[in-house]
């Protein structure tokens, strides 16, 4: 009987769906065990067996909790909203719905191919009408939210009208706009209804704003800071400009502070928490008010240094700021405007990047320095963001690098403010420095005094306060796409108001084109039927629209982290029609126990999933306010890229060994006309694509000889593997054991499929071990002391691999424990059952291919785990040197217990010490109990 690898995993992948075998319970007497990997995207390119990494580690973690008895929840589905497909829709006219669909059967084929333990029956996809209709769910109650400092938690908004109705503004204490009015209790109820919509849209936790955006017009859409790659589109390279523009946000920055304590609580990779923390930045220091001579107008500024405000000698201001138009003089109007146009073309984290550039533009106007009265210049500058703190710095040059660079460069003042410090890149630096301002309440005070000094003088002057500021800024929450979200949002006198949870979901209409309108609007635009009829409930032709009972739905979709940013919840009553989730499914799994993912999504999805778990248990819907207690961020698989050579100026390539001879150029090739030995099929690749039709090689001992490169797999470099392709030839099980086993989870390792073969080998010694020529040959014979040795130090080092998420080094147990067992010649069942359930979670078909064949009628995947038993391990014997006048002679295996009288009894009685001494006494006998015997004489 052979081992095949292809009907055995076929068998068993059928048998796990039929049976539901991963299927998990909401009620059960086990203990709970979550784990999920983080939500994929079905692209149209497929898996390749990089993606795969993260899920076999999961995995294995999710069967291992099995074994010990757990009622393990190892769900997946995908995160199907998104800009590729609607791009592809853009390009061939197919609607998005078929290519996700497409896409979702291909991920699905080879995702059951490498035989995962999934719960396939709670599968959700974001794209799915059933789902987002409870994201648009999500989406009201952050609208019928504020956020309550005096709590330090969201509430229903019908507890802040309820204080406005009885003290108006006076008990408020609330995250809210800066500019938001102050009113008394009878104002607030002679407000009309739009006015108390207006004020109300100025406290909810989603509002409408005027913000700044990174516009992409050839995309038509708004685009977050992670989809802009050096000042272009992720997707696609096209340019990208900042706008403003009227779009929902979320205020996130109410949670800044608890989402900063939180990462305390939670077991997640310090890196990733350390992303996080920058990201939201937090900082303690003063806002400032400096008065705009010959304006009425004021410019705020937040500063970490207050202390050291004598040192401000001008101002500099974002280029977006709204004073600029308003203070910018005639004179300088046209480099002010040119300047801006140029900025417009930069995001947001190129300006940030660039610390080499100076660039700005004097306003000609002048701020009042307010402890000094003098006049100092505005500029602006594209170092400074409107989107951080106020938009505005005051520029201190002789403590800040940028503001020391800007004022070298345009020839500005530099006051020193620092007493006996050379103006210095080291000043700078150095936060403890004596100041010497001209004053007398900061005259000579270190640091820390000074800030509380200054900060003090400012409160009792009127023009400042102390503040703790953060980095992090309110989420966009609008895109101008047709491929995501519908807002349940209809406009009523140019107010917001949200659909009842009764009515929804707000499908996507059908609509011919998926670009925006030929007047700028989103794609919704297109729409014929997409107003709210009131009466009815339901969505009607924008021709009904009458503004009395049918009106204009929102045209933006909600952005890609929507549904990502609470889909676990959903996993846990994926089926439930009327909760996203329930109380009782809610308190049963609680949060995940274990995530895996990639790094790159610490300040995206990770963030803003934070963000609505800590707003959904504010307000009594999740028992938890962090959604996952242990997180991983497994590494990378690389590829290992082919490069020819093309000499310059031609189409004759050379040899790798040849190249230094050469001026060339370097291509890269596909992968799968390399062979193992790195030669080219240089016929293969003239058929490959055009450019290499006609060809000329120029070969060293008659090969082509490519180069290698060790880079990120991509289809970009033409470096893909294909997991089905791998699956085919050597199995799943051998796929996922080599990718465990070509390092540490959490590192970026290469890819090289000639090394998958040897793995294979080891499956096949597996088999021999258990099944024979004539069938199974497995007996009941009782197990040696070796046997159980081998057993139960490989039971101690797999639990504590697993454990320890470890994985590599499981996989060099198992080939030892095989090589042992077969040297032993072992046949016993005490050995080999428990040894198929440790290598289960790794190779999981093969495992119950054997299980099954060893007599069990039911799957191993539920099989208790081997519990490990240390006696086993203990020695109670010791191999000794037997040594003739320090000479070794032969070995002898006596008990490690036997007193030093009854070792040289033993040894002495021995036929070959009789030999040695051919009737000779020896002079002594020199005994150290469990080292060495050494017979003098």
């Amino acid at each position: 009987m052979q081992y095949n690898h292809q009907e055995i995993e076929k068998k068993w992948q059928e048998y796990w769906a039929s049976n539901q075998t991963f299927k998990a319970s909401n009620q059960s007497d086990k203990p709970k065990y979550y784990v999920l990997d983080m939500f994929p995207y079905p692209s149209g390119a497929g898996l390749h067996v990089g993606h795969p990494l993260g899920y076999i580690a999961s995995d294995i973690y999710a069967r291992y909790k099995r074994h010990q008895g757990f009622n393990v929840l190892h769900p997946q589905g995908y995160d199907s909203f998104g800009l590729p497909a609607e791009q592809y829709a853009i390009q061939t006219g197919q609607h998005p719905a078929i290519t996700t669909e497409t896409n979702i059967a291909t991920y699905r084929s080879q995702l059951d191919k490498i035989g995962f333990s999934f719960d396939w029956s709670r599968e959700v996809r974001t794209s799915n009408p059933s789902y987002y209709k409870w994201t648009q769910w999500i989406f009201t109650q952050l609208f019928n939210s504020w956020y309550n400092k005096a709590t330090d938690k969201a509430e229903a908004i019908d507890t802040l009208i309820a204080l406005f109705e009885t003290s108006g503004t006076t008990e408020v204490n609330a995250v809210c706009d800066e500019d938001t009015p102050l009113f008394t209790a009878e104002e607030w109820k002679q407000f009309d209804a739009a006015k108390q919509s207006e004020i109300l849209l100025q406290y909810r936790l989603t509002f409408l704003s005027d913000t700044e955006v990174n516009w992409c017009p050839e995309l038509g859409t708004v685009l977050a800071n992670d989809e802009i790659v050096n000042g272009v589109s992720e997707r696609g390279g096209h340019p990208v400009v900042r706008k403003k523009m009227t779009q929902w946000s979320m205020r996130i920055t109410a949670y800044a502070q608890r989402l900063l304590d939180g990462l305390a609580t939670i077991d997640w990779p310090q890196p990733l928490k350390d992303s996080q923390t920058n990201w939201i930045g937090r900082s303690q220091g003063a806002m400032v008010s400096f008065k705009v001579a010959d304006h009425d107008a004021n410019i705020d500024v937040f500063t970490t240094r207050p202390d050291t405000i004598y040192g401000v000698s001008f101002m500099t201001l974002a280029p977006e700021h709204e004073l600029v138009a308003k203070i910018t003089t005639e004179e300088q109007k046209e480099a002010v405007e040119a300047y801006i146009e140029a900025t417009a073309k930069r995001s947001e984290r190129d300006r940030l990047a660039d610390v080499k550039t100076i660039s700005g533009v004097f306003t000609g106007g002048y701020a009042i320095h307010p402890f000094t009265g003098e006049k100092i210049q505005i500029w602006i500058g594209d170092y400074v963001l409107a989107s951080y703190g106020t938009g505005a710095v005051m520029a201190v040059p002789c403590g800040d690098q940028r503001d020391y660079d800007f004022a070298k460069h345009f020839g500005l003042e530099i006051p020193n403010i620092f007493e006996g410090v050379d103006i210095s890149e080291e000043a700078f630096a150095d936060k403890e420095k004596t100041v010497i301002a001209n004053s007398d309440f900061l005259n000579g005070l270190p640091y820390k005094k000074a800030m509380k000094t200054v900060i003090y003088e400012m409160e009792q002057r009127g023009f400042g306060y102390g503040k703790i500021n953060y980095r992090l800024r309110d989420a966009v929450f609008s895109r101008q796409r047709y491929w995501g979200e519908p807002f349940p949002v209809y406009y009523k006198e140019g107010m917001p108001q949200m659909i009842a949870a009764e009515h929804l979901p707000i499908v996507l209409p059908e609509v011919e084109k998926y670009l925006p309108t030929e007047d700028g609007k989103p794609p919704l635009g297109n729409a014929d039927v997409w107003a709210w009829d009131t009466t009815a409930n339901k969505v009607v032709a924008n021709a009904l629209v009458d503004n009395e009972t049918v009106f204009p739905l929102e045209l933006n979709t909600m952005p890609g982290w929507a549904g990502s940013s609470w889909y676990f919840n959903r996993y846990m009553d994926a089926t439930n029609d009327g909760e996203f989730v329930s109380k009782e499914a809610a308190d049963y799994w609680r949060e995940v126990d274990l995530y895996i993912g990639g790094s790159e999504h610490a300040t995206g999805h990770l963030l803003y999933a934070r963000f609505w778990q800590k707003f959904l248990f504010d307000r009594g819907f999740l028992p938890v306010d962090e959604f996952a207690k242990k997180l991983i961020n497994q590494g990378m698989i690389l590829g290992t890229s082919a490069i020819v050579y093309r000499v310059s100026g031609s189409n004759t390539y050379v040899s790798a060994g040849l190249k230094d001879q050469y001026e060339t150029e370097e291509l890269r090739v596909d992968v799968k006309l390399i062979n193992a030995s790195d030669e080219l099929d240089t016929e293969a690749l003239k058929q490959w694509q055009p450019q290499f039709a006609d060809a000329e090689f120029v070969l060293e001992d008659g090969k082509y000889l490519v180069g290698r490169e060790v880079e990120k797999m991509s289809k970009r470099w033409y470096n893909v593997v294909n997991p089905d392709d791998i699956c085919a030839e050597y199995g799943a099980d051998s796929l996922r054991l080599f990718e465990m086993f070509l390092g540490p989870l959490e590192q970026f390792k290469p890819w090289k499929t000639s090394g998958i073969s040897g793995v294979y080998s080891f499956l096949k010694k597996l088999w021999k071990l258990y099944i024979g020529e004539d069938g199974v040959k497995v007996t009941e014979a009782a197990a040696t002391k070796d046997n159980l040795k081998t057993l139960h130090k490989t039971i101690k080092k797999v639990q504590e691999d697993i454990e320890n998420f470890s994985f590599n080094t499981s996989v060099s147990t198992f080939m030892i424990a095989v090589n042992e067992l077969t040297a032993q010649a072992c046949t016993s069942r005490e050995v080999l059952e428990p040894l198929l359930v440790l290598i289960s979670p790794y190779a999981p078909h093969i495992a119950e291919e054997l299980w099954s064949q060893l007599g069990h009628d039911a799957s191993i995947a539920t099989e208790a785990f081997p519990v490990f038993d240390g006696k086993h391990l203990v020695e109670s014997e010791k191999e000794y040197p037997i040594s003739f006048n320090g000479k070794m002679r032969f070995k002898l295996n006596l008990p490690l217990d036997m007193s030093k009288e009854d070792i040289e009894k033993t040894v002495m009685a021995h036929e070959k010490t009789q030999q040695q001494l051919q009737g000779r006494t020896p002079k002594k006998v020199i005994i150290v109990p469990g080292k060495i015997i050494n017979i003098v004489g």
